[in-house]
């Protein structure tokens, strides 16, 4: 069944297009939403995490994470209503959001419309993020997550939101260096 779920989301099939080697496609999917509807594929998600840092040397809940944004153009089909226009990056569609370890493992996701703005984003995803991982106290930005937010997840959430900014002079993709900050209980990021 896992084989299956995971076939169809390499592939970007429909259920109905599962090959044969498989089990029929109706018991894929009502294997998959029981799982879905109790939680179980998150926490399979978590706990295949926890593991992949625990063998890397790492504590099985992150200390510090990072959070971007990426807009997607999105096809004529999807409706008007779950996708925007992202006049920054010049694209009509959606937008995912997402925070991950600072070993680039999944920690939150959301998708909004492309128009929505990173911040506002960022505060309902960090919140989620922050309430799921409570060892988590540090969390790198890029610019666009500045002003009121930064205020907003040390008082609400006692999460140190970290923006890096890049200097003007640079052009195209360039790694900018983490910053240090001294966060009481972080024991360095992990």
């Amino acid at each position: 069944m896992l084989d299956a779920i995971r076939y169809l989301v390499d592939n970007g099939i429909k259920w109905r297009a599962m090959p044969v080697d498989f089990p029929p496609w109706d018991r894929v999917y009502a294997f998959f939403r029981r799982w879905r509807d109790h939680g179980l594929v998150t926490e399979f998600h978590d706990r295949l995490r926890a593991r992949v840092r625990e063998r890397l040397g790492r504590d099985a809940e992150p200390s510090a994470g990072v959070i971007d944004s990426q807009s997607v153009k999105a096809d004529a089909v999807v409706g008007a209503d779950s996708r925007g226009f992202d006049g920054g990056k010049l694209v009509n569609g959606r937008k995912r959001h997402v925070v991950v370890d600072t070993l680039g493992l999944l920690l939150g996701v959301m998708v909004t419309a492309a128009d929505t703005g990173d911040r506002i984003a960022a505060r309902v995803l960090l919140a989620q993020v922050a309430d799921a991982h409570h060892r988590l106290a540090l969390v790198w930005a890029d610019g666009g997550y500045t002003g009121s937010l930064v205020e907003y997840c040390l008082a609400a959430l006692a999460l140190v939101l970290a923006v890096v900014n890049r200097s003007d002079d640079m052009r195209g993709f360039v790694v900018l260096p983490k910053r240090s900050y001294l966060v009481r209980g972080l024991d360095g990021p992990s």
